[in-house]
């Protein structure tokens, strides 16, 4: 995640970042990875907002993210309207409109056209 904190570093006075945390992509009671499990990073799907917050402070601790995070609400409400899962990268104008909108992660997490869409809209 050093990349996406180094971006963050250079441009938050220009543009507001923000990671929003949204439903468990890999539970320990679900589809998990060899990754996560050899990571140590593995979790149940929580079933209360609570428990959802604490697994991502866990996510933000364990990847030493800089960049603020808000947590989706157990409707998954944000996930389910920018189709959020597993991760992707948005970059909203500042009317709210879509200027870039990434493929589904993580083999679609391409920071390299979403920092070109970001530094279209604040002229960097």
């Amino acid at each position: 995640m050093g990349a996406l904190n180094k971006w963050y570093a250079e441009h938050k006075d220009k543009a507001e970042f923000v990671i929003v945390y949204v439903r468990e992509a890999h539970p320990d009671d679900g589809w998990q990875v060899s990754a996560n499990k050899k990571d140590s990073v593995v979790y149940k799907a929580p079933e209360t907002y609570e428990q959802r917050k604490a697994i991502a402070k866990a996510c933000e601790v364990g990847l030493s993210l800089d960049i603020p995070i808000v947590i989706d609400k157990m409707d998954d409400a944000v996930e389910k309207a920018y189709s959020g899962w597993p991760d992707r990268i948005y970059v909203v104008d500042k009317d709210g409109k879509l200027a870039f909108v990434g493929a589904p992660g993580p083999q679609g997490f391409d920071t390299k056209s979403a920092r070109s869409a970001l530094n279209e809209l604040i002229g960097g």
